[in-house]
């Protein structure tokens, strides 16, 4: 593997992007009615070495969103995650339940009752409660994991059930759309179902978190009530893959 040399002019890009896009999220919440500090920024690290995801954490990044479990925990170590959110929002296989449940705060990618039911079970043993959110394929995609919005009442009574993990929220990412006024029908109807869902009053359920909107549509994604903004590449720069 190559020696990795710290580019500093990428630094430079990150406090950048990280200040601009920290202001446009208070911006949009403020045009839409909301307070400006009613959304949080999450800053997403898949593939982003230790060095500047730090200088993010150092600019007042408090929440940060991985991908993969192995990726997640090979760099942990070299973060500077005192007073650090960490979250899991990437597809989660349950044979790595074992390694991710009580890692980070937050499994954002719960995509079926079985994934849940795992969680729970791997939490008990651990003597924990992992709190998670429940991941909605709005648009339908086979390409993607998650559960049907007709679903999600349903399956929320059935982990609602379970002992050791707490649903709060819900998590989706929209497909691919042409224009912001269409990719707004979609974030609209999962905000929708996150209302009604905490109007029910489930218990053991929480409608706390409305995770949508990445960089290409976190404006939208405001606009329509999302809380958790999750951003990547407009802050860290194109992913490199190796």
């Amino acid at each position: 593997m190559e020696k990795f040399i710290l580019d500093e002019g990428r630094m430079k890009s990150v406090e950048e992007n990280y200040k601009r896009i920290s202001e446009e999220i208070k911006e949009t919440a403020v045009k839409y009615g909301r307070n400006e500090n009613s959304v949080r920024l999450m800053c997403v690290t898949k593939t982003v070495e230790p060095p500047y995801i730090n200088k993010a954490i150092e600019l007042g990044a408090d929440l940060i969103g991985e991908n993969r479990v192995q990726e997640y925990l090979g760099k942990r170590d070299e973060l500077n995650l005192n007073g650090v959110e960490k979250h899991l929002i990437g597809h989660l296989q349950t044979n790595k339940v074992r390694q991710i449940a009580g890692e980070v705060d937050m499994i954002e990618s719960v995509s079926s009752v079985k994934l849940a039911r795992e969680i729970s079970r791997v939490s008990s043993l651990k003597n924990i409660q992992s709190k998670c959110l429940v991941e909605i394929n709005i648009g339908k995609e086979e390409s993607k994991s998650g559960i049907f919005i007709e679903e999600l009442e349903e399956t929320l009574y059935e982990i609602s059930e379970m002992p050791s993990i707490k649903v709060m929220g819900l998590m989706a990412i929209p497909p691919v759309c042409g224009s912001e006024t269409e990719v707004r029908v979609y974030f609209e109807q999962l905000h929708q179902s996150f209302i009604d869902i905490k109007a029910k009053n489930i218990d053991n359920i929480s409608m706390e978190f409305l995770s949508m909107g990445m960089s290409g549509d976190y404006k939208a994604a405001v606009a329509e009530g999302s809380n958790i903004a999750r951003i990547g590449s407009a802050i860290f720069g194109a992913r490199k893959y190796f």
